[in-house]
């Protein structure tokens, strides 16, 4: 039988793709290899060592200049004994050398952070679940300055290493744990059922710019290789991280910087969060933007964080604030002076309940810190079976002082409680789910469940407005509740200039009904509320 012809492919020689050899490096230019062989392409991988590899043992910060893990590949390609260097995007320089060119993204990889923590060493009552003065191993400044942020007590260890090599050291007690990128887990496949694995949401740890995103260099001049590789390019992925490269390359920055900077689409509009310290050890400024256009919105980003930049200088806050609140240490770091004072008190109405309530209980939603505070002051007897779900991060962290883990948390759909509302919906469906509220919440999240589901109301406190107001001059005032909003307007007015920003919809929906206009954040917590006065005009 005569053999079947071979295409015009076949007959090239092999495409030789340049890499490193870490295990994630390899399973990244496999991964490319077969993208390539499922659009008809032959190639072969050519392992190359990098400055970075060779000084495995040397702190980022001490590494001269920067491309420690690209500049050898692009060497190879510019000499031509490679055709194609595959590359973790975020390792990129923010410019190429002449004569070579990014041909191709790969689909973004979730960019989330993973905390890994030995499992003697959890705390659920603390923040990200590890014990009060606990040690990190990490070399990557962005990651330590923002880790500091949210826990100041921990102390941070010089981490280097591939991703195996760095969870053995914590397997031998080097730290206590270790942070690394979701996508390299991913990847590679690696169980973590060894350890308690907090993951953060590129929202709330801000990822380094391109994350999870694979970037496929070539020379210049091979027009032909890059026609062959929009097949398998991510025109919509080159965007979003350009945004984020962008960012990066305005600021001057490379890998040690401590600069995260986030960007995707969603419901028509980009939304990007950068955090920018400029040392690993100061606490870093948050931003969140979000544009229908990314044209000049890296430029306005950057223009955020001119230290010369006017800012507010003083601020109302309708709570008390704890000396490590977050939100404080980022006014105190601005000198923006803070008046912290609830207009409201909460009184408990019931004392006690039916035990047999939580028997049938599968979840309970906390819509409040309030609502916590107040249920577990009744001492129930909770069931294993029993999951708890939460509004928000604020929430979370009073639940956590109960020793309780949300198995739920709407943090990551930023202030819209419908889509919270429905996203619970989907998984509470067909169950139980108690609900301790105030006694005249507004039950959004009721609403939105199926008629399948069985829903218990448990109002445990209400709320009376405090006799004594005081008018406040502070340039932004920031309501934390609808009875806040009522307490205060109830008295006075706002005087010229005062702005207003809102935690939750409903807040500012009660301050939108007396004719003001308000801001919210995008997530409804001290986070969220400092990025918020961070990017006011």
């Amino acid at each position: 039988m005569p053999k079947p012809k071979s295409s015009k492919d076949d007959q090239q020689p092999p495409i030789v793709i340049g890499t490193r050899g870490s295990d994630l490096a390899l399973w990244q230019a496999n991964f490319i290899k077969n993208e390539l062989k499922r659009i008809g392409l032959n190639s072969t991988l050519k392992i190359i060592k990098t400055q970075g590899d060779k000084l495995s043992t040397t702190s980022f910060d001490k590494l001269e200049g920067k491309g420690f893990f690209t500049k050898e590949l692009e060497e190879e390609l510019l000499q031509g004994t490679i055709d194609l260097a595959v590359h973790s995007h975020k390792d990129l320089p923010t410019s190429n050398p002449p004569g070579l060119i990014i041909a191709a993204v790969s689909e973004r990889e979730d960019p989330s952070e993973l905390l890994l923590i030995l499992k003697d060493y959890v705390d659920p009552k603390q923040r990200l679940s590890i014990k009060l003065g606990k040690t990190i191993g990490t070399s990557s400044s962005r990651r330590k300055a923002q880790l500091l942020a949210l826990r100041p007590d921990l102390e941070i260890k010089e981490l280097r290493g591939n991703v195996p090599t760095r969870i053995q050291k914590l397997r031998d007690k080097y730290c206590h744990g270790i942070l690394v990128a979701k996508a390299g887990i991913t990847r590679l496949g690696i169980d973590l059922s060894e350890f308690h694995v907090e993951e953060l949401a590129p929202a709330e740890f801000i990822p380094a710019p391109a994350q999870g995103v694979l970037a496929l260099q070539i020379r210049e001049s091979n027009r032909s290789l890059l026609n062959k590789l929009q097949a398998i390019h991510h025109p919509a992925v080159a965007e979003q991280i350009a945004l984020e490269r962008k960012v990066l390359s305005l600021f001057d920055g490379g890998c040690h910087t401590p600069l995260g900077c986030y960007c995707r689409w969603k419901d028509g509009l980009f939304q990007t969060w950068t955090s920018k310290a400029h040392t690993e050890n100061e606490f870093p400024d948050r931003l969140f933007l979000q544009a229908e256009t990314t044209t000049g919105l890296a430029e306005k980003i950057v223009s955020k964080f001119a230290p010369n930049r006017k800012r507010p200088k003083s601020v109302f806050i309708t709570r008390t604030l704890s000396e490590s609140s977050y939100f404080k240490r980022a006014m105190k770091k601005k000198g923006i002076a803070i008046e912290a004072r609830s207009l409201i008190k909460t009184y408990p109405i019931i004392h006690k309940f039916d035990p047999f309530i939580l028997k049938q209980t599968d979840w309970i939603f906390f819509s409040s810190k309030n609502a916590i505070e107040y249920f577990f002051k009744l001492k129930p007897e909770l069931t294993e079976k029993t999951k708890f779900a939460v509004l928000g991060n604020a929430s979370e962290e009073t639940l956590r002082q109960f020793g309780r883990v949300p198995h739920f948390n709407g943090a990551s759909r930023g202030i819209d409680t419908q889509s919270i509302a429905g996203d619970f919906a989907k998984i509470a469906h067909k169950t139980t789910v108690l609900f301790p509220r105030a006694k005249d919440s507004l039950r959004t999240i009721q609403r939105a469940l199926s008629p399948e589901t069985k829903i218990i109301e448990l109002p445990v406190y209400e709320t009376v407005v405090e006799k004594q107001i005081e008018e406040t001059s502070a340039e932004v005032l920031i309501f934390t509740s609808p009875s806040n909003v009522d307490a205060y307007f109830s008295k006075y007015l706002l005087q010229s200039g005062q702005k207003v920003i809102c935690l939750g919809k409903s807040t500012g929906e009660r301050v939108a009904e007396i004719g003001s206009s308000y801001i919210l954040p995008y997530s409804p917590d001290e986070v969220g509320l400092a990025q918020a006065i961070f990017g006011l005009d």
